[in-house]
């Protein structure tokens, strides 16, 4: 089958399949005369597996260990639960940060009269939250959870 028939048999688009083709998480078998690429049966559920890995949130290097996994017959489970475990803790990781976040922000709203004067809480808060934190900023390594959630 073309790109466009795996795109439609696993409920990709076309520039993702070509995406994880070019990050080496799947390989079609090559291409057709017409210059398409042809996809086995096998890519499709390999391609299942990753949109399915990526809706729990796995990030790629993940992804990659488990397909390792998954076409390893003689894998031992541990190892598959071990990368499950490792994406809960980094989950939950992300929820505590995104917790203190909306509670930090939650009490900014709060304090706000949301009223027609200028003064707001909201703004004081997050300068004062600015001010409390002082550190230079590096745009390259600053990686907030959004960011990261972006990367990932």
């Amino acid at each position: 089958m073309n790109i466009g028939e795996a795109a439609k048999a696993t409920g990709m688009s076309v520039k993702m399949i070509r995406y994880y083709e070019s990050i080496d998480l799947v390989q079609p078998l090559g291409r057709a005369q017409s210059g398409y690429r042809i996809y086995k049966d096998s890519d499709v559920h390999v391609l299942r597996f990753i949109r399915q890995a990526r809706a729990l949130g796995f990030p790629i290097e993940h992804i990659r260990q488990l397909l390792a996994l998954w076409r390893d017959e003689d894998r031992a489970s541990s190892d598959v639960k071990a990368v499950a475990l490792k994406h809960i803790a980094e989950l939950n990781a992300q929820i505590a940060e995104l917790t203190s976040m909306r509670d930090s922000l939650d009490q900014l709203a709060q304090q706000c009269a949301g009223d027609s004067r200028s003064n707001c809480a909201i703004l004081q808060g997050i300068q004062r939250i600015d001010a409390d934190n002082v550190r230079p900023v590096d745009a390259e390594t600053d990686t907030s959870a959004h960011d990261r959630r972006r990367m990932g």
